[in-house]
Formats: structure tokens, C-alpha cells, sequence
């Protein structure tokens, strides 16, 4: 029943000769490059200044990627900020020798949390829009950044499913496994793309842009209840901690599925149209 597994032994990127063009950086060069491109057509439809948003594209990125970078230190891997604090924020190593290693190590809840902040800070200084207002239309491009960000940790074979315990799943070679594990990376992958999709119909197919928060709730409970049932065949990440069935990355998705709840049910009660 060997047909049934697939040896996932991927190169690291594409070797242009000069430079190597890693899988998991072109992944997010493209999640950053959709985000642009889906935000662009909405703020076009809102007849908003292009200017606002490429500050929105700076000041996202970068709270995408210092935000990952930080959860994961903070939830996973505080240990580092003893032993080599310069690979805290810096895509280096220093110990036990000097290393460019690329951004390697983020978490999804970070993000979140630092987009959570940037995004009050944009709507406040730049915007001059209800916070509510602007998180409701980058969801669209977060969903998918999300999609492709799992599709570059399955090149990276990491974040890794729990082995299957049968002939089916993926065999990853680069870890010098010959067992086939759940290709999780790709679960939440495909459970992403869904959130995106859903995103799309709910912004440029419903009125439902016009409540304030009924977007951006729908996504909160779609892209974290993904997130909370996929860590169920997943493996363990380094620090992660079970306590009582749910791991650290569920317990995590928890609080933000329930502040989707309640922008739902608020937005659905008050109606609310930042459009008249």
C-alpha cells in the first residue's frame, strides 16, 4: 500500500546562481503581494487615497513579521532572549557561531496580536476610520497570507503532523523519516484559502460590509476554529505545553474565536453602517 504515501523531498529554493530564492520567503512575497493587489480593489470600491494604502502595506508587514517573530520567542522559545538575544528580532544566529538563518520561527498569534495593534494605530493616525472599519477589509488579504505562509512550512517540512500510523500521508525526507505523516501544513493551508474565500463573499457579494465588525468577527472564528482543530494531528511544536487535551497554539486560538462570537452577535444587534 506503499502508492498510498507520497515522499515529500522538495530543494530549498529556486538557485537564480547568484542568490538562492527560498520557498518560504517567496511564499510570503506572495501573501504581501495578494494582500496588496485584493486591499488595492477595495480601497478603489471605497474611493480611498492609494497613499493610505501603501502606508497600510508598511506598517502590516512589519507588524506581521516583528509580531510572529516575538510569539513565537514569548509562547515557544523565551530561553533566547537569555541565550542570544540578537536572534530575537534579527534574522541571525549567534551561538554557538555567527549564522544568517532568515526569519525562522514565527507564530500566527503574534501576528495577530501586533496587526491588532498596528491596525488601531493605522485607523487612528492614517484612516481616520472605527478600527472595525479597516479590519473588516483586510481579512480578505490576511486569510490568504495565512494560506501561504502553511504552504511554505510544508516546503520547509516543519510544523509537522503527527504520524499517520498507517501506509497514507506524506513521508518527509529531508527529516530522515521513512513513516508517513498528516500533511497538517496543508490542512490549514486548504482551510485558509476557505476563510478567504467566505471573506470575499461576505465584502463584495452581502451588505454585510456595511455592519461594522461582522466581517472581521465571521474571520475571527473561521481562521482560529481551522487553526484549533488542524493542532489536533499536528506534532508538538519546541516548548509547547498540553494542559488538559489542549495544546499551547489551541488554548491561544480560544480567546480570539470568542471575540468573533461577540462582534458577530454585537454587529448583528446595532446594525451598525459606517456608510451613511
Amino acid at each position: 500500500m506503499q502508492f498510498l504515501s507520497y515522499v515529500w523531498n522538495p530543494s530549498t529554493g529556486i538557485d537564480l546562481g547568484f542568490f538562492l530564492v527560498r520557498y518560504y520567503s517567496l511564499m510570503f512575497v506572495i501573501a504581501f503581494s495578494f494582500g496588496w493587489f485584493f486591499t488595492k480593489k477595495i480601497y478603489q470600491r471605497e474611493n480611498i487615497s492609494l497613499e493610505k494604502l501603501d502606508k497600510l502595506f508598511l506598517i502590516t508587514v512589519l507588524a506581521t513579521l516583528l509580531g510572529a517573530r516575538l510569539g513565537h520567542v514569548i509562547f515557544y522559545q523565551p530561553e533566547l532572549i537569555k541565550q542570544d538575544p540578537l536572534a530575537v528580532l534579527l534574522p541571525i544566529r549567534t551561538v554557538p557561531e555567527f549564522e544568517f538563518t532568515g526569519f525562522q520561527g514565527l507564530a500566527s498569534h503574534g501576528a495577530a496580536v501586533a496587526i491588532l495593534i498596528a491596525m488601531y494605530y493605522y485607523s487612528k493616525k492614517v484612516l481616520k476610520k472605527p478600527i472595525l472599519w479597516i479590519l473588516d477589509r483586510v481579512v480578505l488579504a490576511v486569510a490568504f497570507g495565512a494560506g501561504f505562509v502553511r504552504i511554505g512550512n510544508f516546503f520547509n517540512s516543519e510544523i509537522i503532523g503527527k504520524p499517520t500510523g498507517t501506509d497514507s500521508g506524506v513521508i518527509f525526507a529531508q527529516l530522515g523519516e521513512n513513516f508517513a505523516r498528516y500533511p497538517t501544513q496543508l490542512f490549514e493551508a486548504g482551510g485558509y484559502f476557505i476563510v478567504a474565500a467566505t471573506m470575499f463573499y461576505l465584502y463584495w457579494k452581502t451588505e454585510k460590509r456595511k455592519y461594522l465588525g461582522y466581517i472581521f468577527g465571521v474571520f475571527m472564528i473561521m481562521l482560529w476554529s481551522v487553526r484549533l482543530i488542524v493542532e489536533f494531528w499536528k506534532e508538538p511544536q519546541e516548548g509547547e505545553i498540553i494542559n488538559y487535551v489542549l495544546n499551547t497554539g489551541q488554548w491561544l486560538s480560544v480567546p480570539f474565536i470568542l471575540l468573533g462570537i461577540y462582534l458577530v452577535i454585537n454587529a448583528k444587534k446595532k446594525g451598525v453602517n459606517p456608510e451613511t
